[in-house]
């Protein structure tokens, strides 16, 4: 097993903060942001305690991928990519909401519908379904950006009401999320894939509105494989994923939801080994590319290297 990136403290002339996300370090310069995307894992808002080796890597580049494929969609943040781990982008005002679309009802839907809820965000989900079907057409689910723990699911109304985001605005995020989606399906079918649910986070640049983040990666979306999607749901049997829900489960299958006096379960180097080969198969299905381990050897100081040389 390679070594993992848990933790970035590099120094930089000219940095006037760090921010540390859940898995992201941000650095912050006058017009640019450096982020370094680590190899933390989070689930249910909690980053768990050990890193997954490549994650980073992969997250990093299928995102540069995604972007690269979305500009006719909509402009993006990316300037550089000098690091396997490492995107420099521009700086701008970012919309405190995230964008989540869902094609199908699983996850979080899923679980609010088996209560017997049928709201999702304002949204209405249609009654007789069962965990996996395919909304009659997707929902724009959206949250808002917690600092610390859950995010909150929002209605449509209540973001613009609250004024947090103006309905002008927000009709354009709303438009650009479902092309996204739309382009993200259509891609994701081209390589036996179904795209079920993803999430989109946007910020203005000069008064225009641009995608940032990642797009269409494991950690923000989530992936069935298309051939087998219809048998398995007539036969009322679990999809095949290419998502975190893998990590989701097996969490709740030891005792952990990230509720209160819960503790995060032991994880053995099997179960972090398993994970990142998830990852890597997740690369591979998604680009139709071989992944390539990045050096892990001196792996710190080449990226704190790779980003001065870029700055």
């Amino acid at each position: 097993m390679g070594s993992a990136i848990q933790k970035t403290n590099f120094k930089f002339d000219n940095l006037l903060k760090k921010y540390t996300g859940k898995v992201r370090d941000v650095y912050h310069f006058d017009q640019k942001l450096v982020m370094v995307v680590s190899d933390r894992i989070s689930a249910f808002d909690v980053v768990l305690p050990r890193p997954i080796p490549f994650k980073g890597q992969i997250l990093n580049q299928i995102a540069e991928k995604f972007l690269k494929l979305t500009e006719n969609i909509v402009p993006n943040w990316i300037d550089s990519i000098p690091d396997p781990n490492v995107t420099i982008g521009k700086k701008c005002d970012t919309f405190p909401v995230e964008m989540v679309i869902r094609g199908y009802l699983t996850g979080h839907a899923w679980r609010e519908y088996k209560e017997g809820k049928r709201i999702l965000c304002g949204v209405e989900m249609p009654d007789g379904m069962k965990e996996h079907d395919k909304f009659p057409k997707p929902l724009i689910t959206p949250t808002t950006k917690a600092e610390v723990g859950h995010d909150i699911d929002i209605s449509r109304e209540d973001i613009i009401s609250s004024g947090i985001v103006s309905e002008a605005d927000y009709e354009k995020l709303e438009n650009y999320t479902y092309q996204l989606y739309k382009k993200g399906t259509e891609y994701a079918l081209s390589k036996n894939l179904l795209l079920v649910d993803t999430k989109y986070e946007f910020g203005k640049y000069k008064n225009d509105i641009i995608l940032i983040d990642e797009i269409h990666t494991p950690d923000s979306s989530r992936y069935f494989y298309a051939d087998t999607y219809q048998e398995l749901q007539d036969k009322d049997q679990d999809q095949r994923q290419l998502s975190k829900e893998f990590v989701r489960q097996w969490l709740i299958e030891n005792g952990f939801q990230g509720k209160e006096n819960q503790e995060v379960p032991l994880m053995s180097d099997e179960i972090v080994n398993s994970i990142s080969k998830r990852y890597i198969e997740l690369y591979e299905n998604i680009t139709g590319e071989n992944f390539i381990k990045r050096k892990t050897e001196n792996m710190m100081k080449d990226i704190e290297s790779n980003i001065k040389i870029a700055l």
